[in-house]
């Protein structure tokens, strides 16, 4: 341990940097470190001799605490309180005895369905299985099931290679539609108007089926690659698949292909539309919000328009990144508000659909989230997961709303600050050296969220390459820090360096030490 030239003892000490980045270690922290030093400023506090920590965190100033701000961490508490109490685990389902691959809400019924080759039926009232649960027909997985708008019909579908429709209300048989080239379907989805069912399969083709006679009506195939994703879109006029080679593919009511783009690098697990306008345009032109995710480990977001005499366009609008692992699973809320994903990496995570921000990660599963989706008239979640469960979550509507109001306000605090706090930031960055420049461009708290290494270079002219990037590095750490505390995680709990939740953290300064 060393100290600055010109420090009493005992202050200026810098802890070594595998204090600062956290430490991973199975066992105790080894005594060969010899490390008994403490700040006493307040900075940090070191004692490790019997400690068993797997990660040690150095409790550094932070410019968001109480005596640097004005009524900001309130603020943040708030936003914590209120997304910890949005959603509460209300019921879990345990009844396959294999993966869940998928599951469906009608107005009164949640589906699910599963590698044992069953689908299930749970009434919404106190989710007890209907009595003529579980259905029994298919031969091998059961991948996907969904209901009819009207919710009397439910599809299933299965690496048999076929599509069956159930009558919900006494579990009988309606009709077994074969999928022509006999491949595993993979996929299967209603039309808005119940008229038709479409059902993809491994080899790359989909179906579009007459519900009313159970015969084929249309029929096509992509490229390349199996068919696993399929979205309708709210007003009936085109619907949206996605393929493992990661095509979106967008088709019309006759099976006439519109459009084809690449989305998703290592291949599209699911894609879903929001059933509310983005907005309405001039001449009926209508936006919708689509959602698509993928083996890349993104939710990436769309949006669509589509009128006969204008045709079509489909326009990329952003990248949710909050998963580590591939993204097998996303919807939207049935109001449009919320977004949902499941992930390879256990979680769960709920995006405020118009900031893309994250309001709440859910990490009950013990396995991979396979599926999730939302009722369509209540504010009701299932996920279902590799581990064989589904699990029922609940959103209080009040305090979902004051979550969403105390998230903009926390915003807002970055975005209301003055070119005064602006200053005083740069300051306890160590960039007291721009606080002219930035003073005589009048950068506010807005407009230093929206600096750029292109504005930073040609228009606040800073020359030096590496004082821009530690500029737009320590602005990114303030958009982090937001977006991490938004998400329900104390700060203290997430890595400084990588910004990812740590594992049974332990606060160095809980620990002191005599010097």
């Amino acid at each position: 341990m060393r100290r600055l030239k010109g420090q009493p003892r005992g202050r200026g000490l810098f802890p070594p940097p595998w204090v600062s980045t956290g430490y991973r270690g199975a066992g105790p922290v080894p005594s060969a470190l010899g490390l008994h030093g403490r700040s006493r400023g307040g900075a940090w506090s070191l004692g490790f001799r019997g400690l068993r920590p797997a990660h040690l965190t150095c409790a550094a100033r932070d410019p968001w605490a109480p005596d640097r701000g004005s009524g900001a961490p309130r603020a943040l508490q708030a936003v914590l309180l209120q997304i910890k109490n949005m959603v509460k685990l209300i019921h879990t389902l345990a009844d396959h005895g294999d993966d869940v691959n998928c599951c469906a809400f009608s107005f009164s019924l949640l589906a699910t369905c599963s590698l044992d080759k069953t689908i299930r039926l749970y009434s919404l009232h106190d989710f007890t299985e209907l009595p003529h649960s579980p259905l029994k027909f298919h031969t091998y997985a059961v991948h996907c099931c969904c209901f009819s708008p009207s919710g009397h019909i439910l599809a299933s579908c299965s690496t048999d290679g076929t599509t069956v429709l159930w009558n919900t209300e006494n579990g009988q048989m309606l009709a077994v539609m074969e999928q022509p080239s006999g491949s595993p379907v993979r996929v299967c989805q209603f039309s808005p108007d119940s008229r038709c069912l479409t059902s993809g399969a491994a080899d790359g083709t989909v179906v579009l089926w007459n519900t009313q006679s159970y015969k084929l009506y249309r029929c096509g195939s992509v490229k390349d690659g199996s068919l696993v994703a399929c979205a309708f879109s709210p007003n009936g006029s085109f619907f949206v698949t996605g393929s493992s080679c990661g095509d979106l593919t967008v088709w019309d009511d006759k099976m006439r292909c519109l459009h084809s783009e690449k989305a998703h690098d290592l291949g599209i697990t699911c894609c879903d539309f929001s059933s509310q306008p983005v907005s309405d345009g001039e001449q009926g032109l209508q936006f919708f919000r689509l959602a698509s995710c993928g083996q890349d480990c993104q939710v990436k977001i769309w949006i669509v328009s589509f009128t006969h005499i204008l045709g079509f366009e489909l326009k990329y609008k952003s990248t949710l990144s909050g998963h580590c692992a591939p993204v097998l699973a996303c919807a939207f809320s049935h109001d449009g508000q919320m977004l949902v994903s499941g992930s390879v990496d256990k979680s769960v995570i709920v995006y405020d659909t118009n900031t893309e921000n994250i309001l709440h990660t859910l990490t009950q599963h013990t396995r991979y989230v396979t599926t999730c989706a939302f009722a369509p008239n209540t504010l009701l979640l299932a996920t279902g997961s590799m581990d064989k469960t589904v699990n029922i979550w609940q959103f209080d509507l009040e305090t979902l709303c004051q979550a969403r109001s105390t998230e903009d306000q926390l915003k807002q605090f970055t975005d209301d600050w003055s070119e005064e706090d602006v200053s005083t930031w740069l300051c306890a960055q160590d960039l007291k050296d721009l606080v002219g420049i930035f003073k005589m461009n009048n950068i506010d708290g807005k407009e230093l969220l929206n600096l750029t290494k292109e504005s930073l270079a040609d228009d606040l002219k800073i020359e030096s390459l590496g004082l821009r990037s530690k500029v737009l590095r320590k602005i990114e750490e303030l958009r982090t820090k937001v977006k991490s505390l938004s998400s329900g995680i104390p700060d203290e709990f997430v890595c400084p360096i990588t910004r990812e939740l740590m594992k049974d953290p332990v606060i160095a300064s809980e620990f002191p030490v005599r010097c």
